[in-house]
C-alpha cells in the first residue's frame, strides 16, 4: 500500500500559497542540508570560466546541434551490448507504488542539498526516482558525480533513472551514459577541417573529457546497496509499470529528438495503456508553446495529444521553477507540468506574463515560487549585490504588484507575515498603494512593462539576476511526488525552501488527481 494518506498530509497547512513563512521568508533557523553538502562547495554562472566550459550551447545554436547524430552512435552501440530493443525498464512494484521526479539538480552546492532532507522524508516508500534533465552542471562530466549525484541521493534507498538535459549533452553524453547505462566511451572520430558549419562547430566545440576510473568508482560506492542499483537500457526509455507506462525522451540541446527516437516513441505509444512524459524541454513553459520537432517530420506533441496514445500528463525539466499547464486537446484534459527546481539557481516566474497559452486561463494556471515571491526575492537579490536599497520590495509588495499586472486574486492573501515587534499587525493588511518606487522597482527586475516597451528590464533582469547563484535561504526549490493508487494517479509538487520547518514538514504547493480511466481530470 502506497501512503499517499501521509504524502498529502503533509504541508498543507504552510505552503507559500497561504503565509509568508510557508514560504522561507521568516527563516530563524537554516535547515540541516548544510551538514550534508561538502565543505566550500559553491557554484556560479558568472564566473567566465563556467560559461566557456558552457559554450557548446552557443556553438549549437549558431552551427547546428549535433546531438541527434551523436545519439545514433549511443544508441548502436547499446543494441550491440544487448540492450533491450524497446528501452524497458520494469521495477518490481505491486499494483499501487509510487516516485519521484525532481528536475536539473546537478550544481552539488547549497540549491541542491537544500532539496534532499524534504526528498528523502517524502520519498520515504517510493520505488524509484527519475531525474528529469540535467543531472550535472556545468558540462555533465562523469568527473563530477560524486559530490552532485552519488553523494546527496546517497541516503535515497531506492534506483534513480534519469534523462539527459541540455548540460549532460555538452559532454557528449560520455558522463550520463557511463554511470546510467554503464556504457564504455564512444570511440573518437576525426573530421578534417572545413570552412562549413559543422567544421567551426568542431573547432571550437568543448570535448568530452576523460572519465576518472577510479574517481568514478569511488563515487559509485556511495550508492552501492543493492537495492539502490539500477541500469537504464539507453538515455530515452519506457518505464513499464502496472496500469501506466512512464516515457522519457531525449531531446538534445536545442529540444528535438532524431528520426529513431521518433519511430520508437511512436511504437511505446500505441500501448493503450495510460502515459506520462517525461522530456528534457518542456512542451509548455512561460506561457509559450514548444512541441519538440522530430527529425523528418511531425513533433512530440502531436503524439502527447492524440486519444489513442493515451497520454494523460508531460513533465519537462530545463526551466528551473515549476509550472502548471492544463491543456484540453481533443476533448480530453492533459497535464503539461514544468518541474525544473531540483538543485539548480531559480528561474523567476514574475516574468511569466498573463497565461493564455493553449487556452489555458490564468485562474487555472500554477506555479511556483508564485510570481510575488519571486519579483521580491530578486530585489533582495539586487539590494544586496548591488546596493541598491530603492529596488526592494517586500513579499506583500511583489504579490500585490504582480497580482496588479496580472490582473488576477493574490494567490496569499496580502498580510500574512509577522508584523511589528510591538505586536502590530502587518502593515500589508491595510489596503496597499502602489508608490512609483514599487512600479519602477518592478519595471527594473521585468514584473512591469517598461515605457516605450523597452526590453530593458526582462533583458537585464535574465542575463544578470537569474545568473547569480545563492547559497542562503529561500530558495524556492521543489519536486514531485507521483502515486498510483485506487485508479488514480496523484501528482504533487513539494516545495524547499532550505529553512529547518520546511525540511520538518514541506510545504504542498500544488496538487492534480487524473483519474487513469477515460473521464477528465480533476
Amino acid at each position: 500500500m502506497v501512503d499517499v494518506d501521509r504524502a498529502a498530509e503533509v504541508g498543507k497547512r504552510v505552503s507559500s500559497r497561504v503565509s509568508e513563512e510557508g514560504a522561507g521568508w521568516s527563516c530563524r533557523q537554516i535547515g540541516t542540508f548544510q551538514a550534508l553538502r561538502p565543505s566550500g562547495k559553491s557554484f556560479s554562472w558568472l564566473k567566465p570560466a563556467t560559461l566557456w566550459r558552457s559554450r557548446n550551447e552557443i556553438l549549437a545554436l549558431l552551427f547546428g546541434d549535433p546531438s541527434n547524430g551523436v545519439r545514433g552512435r549511443w544508441i548502436a552501440a547499446r543494441k550491440e551490448q544487448g540492450a533491450d530493443p524497446d528501452f524497458r525498464i520494469k521495477p518490481q512494484v505491486g499494483d499501487e507504488y509510487s516516485f519521484l521526479i525532481v528536475g536539473d539538480t546537478g550544481e552539488g552546492d547549497a540549491s541542491q542539498y537544500a532539496v534532499v532532507p524534504g526528498l528523502l522524508k517524502i520519498g520515504q516508500g517510493t520505488a524509484f526516482a527519475v531525474i528529469a534533465s540535467d543531472v550535472i552542471y556545468p558540462t555533465g562530466s562523469g568527473n563530477e558525480y560524486g559530490d552532485k549525484f552519488f553523494r546527496p541521493y546517497q541516503d535515497y534507498p531506492a534506483p534513480i533513472y534519469a534523462i539527459p538535459g541540455n548540460h549532460d549533452w555538452y559532454d557528449g553524453l560520455g558522463g550520463f551514459m557511463r554511470v546510467f547505462c554503464d556504457a564504455p566511451a564512444l570511440k573518437a572520430t576525426r573530421m578534417g577541417f572545413s570552412l562549413s558549419p559543422a567544421g567551426l562547430r568542431g573547432l571550437l566545440w568543448k570535448k568530452p573529457e576523460t572519465i576518472d576510473e577510479a574517481r568514478l568508482a569511488e563515487a559509485r560506492t556511495r550508492r552501492s546497496r543493492p537495492e539502490q542499483r539500477a541500469t537504464q537500457p539507453a538515455p530515452y526509455w519506457v518505464i513499464d509499470l502496472p496500469g501506466l507506462l512512464l516515457v522519457g525522451i531525449d531531446t538534445g540541446i536545442r529540444g528535438t529528438i532524431d528520426r529513431e527516437q521518433g519511430e520508437w516513441l511512436r511504437r511505446v505509444s500505441a500501448d493503450p495503456r495510460p502515459k506520462v512524459l517525461i522530456t528534457g524541454k518542456p512542451i509548455y513553459d512561460r506561457n509559450a508553446y514548444h512541441p519538440c520537432p522530430i527529425d523528418g517530420g511531425g513533433t512530440v506533441d502531436e503524439i502527447v495529444r492524440d486519444p489513442a496514445s493515451n497520454y494523460v500528463a508531460a513533465i519537462g525539466g530545463d526551466t528551473h521553477n515549476y509550472q502548471r499547464y492544463p491543456v484540453t486537446a481533443n476533448g480530453r484534459v492533459i497535464q503539461y507540468i514544468v518541474s525544473g527546481g531540483g538543485g539548480a539557481f531559480m528561474h523567476a516566474t514574475h516574468t511569466i506574463p498573463r497565461v493564455d497559452v493553449g487556452g489555458v486561463r490564468e485562474d487555472d494556471f500554477r506555479c511556483y515560487p508564485l510570481r510575488g515571491d519571486s519579483l521580491s526575492f530578486y530585489s533582495k537579490l539586487y539590494r544586496e549585490r548591488l546596493r541598491m536599497p530603492w529596488l526592494y520590495l517586500t513579499p506583500d509588495e511583489g504579490l500585490v504588484l504582480m497580482s496588479r499586472q496580472i490582473g488576477n486574486t493574490p494567490p496569499r492573501k496580502p498580510g500574512t507575515g509577522e508584523g511589528g515587534p510591538d505586536g502590530s499587525p502587518p502593515a500589508a493588511a491595510k489596503p496597499m498603494k502602489i508608490t512609483a518606487r514599487m512600479k519602477w522597482a518592478a519595471r527594473v527586475l521585468g514584473g512591469w512593462p517598461m515605457p516605450l516597451r523597452l526590453p530593458v528590464g526582462r533583458t537585464f533582469h535574465r542575463y544578470f539576476s537569474e545568473l547569480s547563484d545563492w547559497d542562503t535561504p529561500p530558495f524556492f526549490k521543489s519536486f514531485l511526488h507521483v502515486s498510483v493508487e485506487a485508479g488514480d494517479l496523484r501528482i504533487r509538487c513539494f516545495a524547499a525552501t532550505g529553512c529547518l520547518p520546511q525540511e520538518v514538514d514541506p510545504p504542498l504547493e500544488d496538487e492534480i488527481i487524473i483519474p487513469l480511466t477515460p473521464h477528465a481530470a480533476v
